[in-house]
């Protein structure tokens, strides 16, 4: 075995490309005739001792028995590959592959013995520039809203949003994405696909809202009870945001200005100041009050299913207030 290649190697962490490209360059380095790859899921510790021990069929020089899936190993199974590692195979690197795995954990403290540990992992904190190296990696661009935005819409998993990239620069064919095309085309997959049901309210549109409660409620992902609820605190903190740009508008601060002070997407900003438009101070402020209502329903305020609830209170905040068309039609 070349001799900067070590017994063994623990691949695990957020950055599943990164974790890719790390066990392709591995596996090159050995060389695709020395590479056995086996699933931890059909394949026990001992199995994958005995690979690891085997001598190779088609390989004269360095071998790598690369095991997938080790989170799903059990006790027994780390104990054996750490017995095998007291005196691994010479020429034999064992390549391990888990997700979610702990640098405490047993199995990392005994590949870091012997071997070494990769982890790739993505802070959240990065993730937009993340997305921006993926975009460059596949030979796409995406300026800085764009980014920021996938990860709004996507979520933190660094694998769906490889997908959303992946998609986005085919798409774009050369030319950069900039954040109304991640708006358009993105799948949401975050916390609550949220921004359709937003716009819609900000617009002032009621059959809009409606189909978007309802596209959101269909999603497998969770109960629909809680899904409700779910909404209910997204758009309560949606409007209170709004109500507080709207405040930052009528002190003269431009949509610009007020995303470097709430630190949030420029885009998205902006978005908030047209939807603030649409309002008059009293009506989000009874919004709000209605947000409240709504979740003293939910939580047992209401004999009526949490989803009517739901409806009812979106719809009530979507129309205007009958005291405000009155107040504004006498004042015409």
């Amino acid at each position: 075995m070349a001799s900067e290649l070590k017994p063994v190697y623990l691949l695990s962490g957020t950055d599943r490309p990164k974790i890719e490209e790390a066990l392709r360059r591995l596996r090159a380095r050995v060389g695709e005739g020395g590479n056995e790859v086996l699933s931890a899921a059909e394949t026990s510790g001992d199995e994958a001792v005995a690979a690891c021990n085997a001598p190779g069929l088609f390989s004269t020089g360095a071998r790598a028995v690369v095991v997938q899936h080790v989170e799903s190993w059990k006790s027994a199974d780390v104990k054996e590959v750490t017995t095998y590692l007291a005196d691994p195979a010479p020429g034999t690197v064992l390549a391990l592959v888990g997700w979610g795995l702990k640098k405490n954990s047993p199995l990392a403290k005994a590949c870091a013995k012997a071997g070494e540990l990769l982890f790739y992992d993505v802070p959240k904190s990065k993730l937009p520039n993340w997305v921006a190296e993926r975009f460059r990696a596949l030979g796409g661009n995406a300026d800085r809203d764009a980014c920021r935005l996938l990860v709004d819409i996507v979520g933190d998993n660094v694998t769906e949003l490889e997908t959303e990239i992946e998609k986005l620069v085919t798409w774009a064919g050369g030319d950069t994405v900039d954040a109304g095309a991640v708006e358009a085309l993105a799948a949401g997959r975050a916390e609550i696909p949220i921004f359709a049901l937003t716009d819609s309210w900000g617009a002032r549109d009621v059959p809009a809202v409606l189909r978007a409660v309802e596209s959101i409620l269909e999603r497998p992902e969770r109960t629909r009870r809680d899904e409700v609820t779910r909404i209910s605190a997204r758009f309560a903190g949606h409007v209170q945001f709004v109500r507080e740009v709207q405040g930052l508008a009528a002190e003269g601060v431009s949509a610009r200005e007020a995303s470097s002070r709430l630190r949030r997407n420029p885009y998205y900003v902006q978005k908030l100041f047209a939807q603030a438009a649409n309002f008059s101070s009293e009506e989000l402020g009874g919004v709000l009050v209605r947000a409240a209502q709504l979740d003293l329903a939910l939580k047992g305020g209401s004999p009526l299913p949490s989803d009517l609830e739901l409806d009812r209170a979106l719809t009530d905040s979507t129309l205007a207030r009958e005291d405000e068309r009155t107040s504004e039609e006498q004042e015409s």
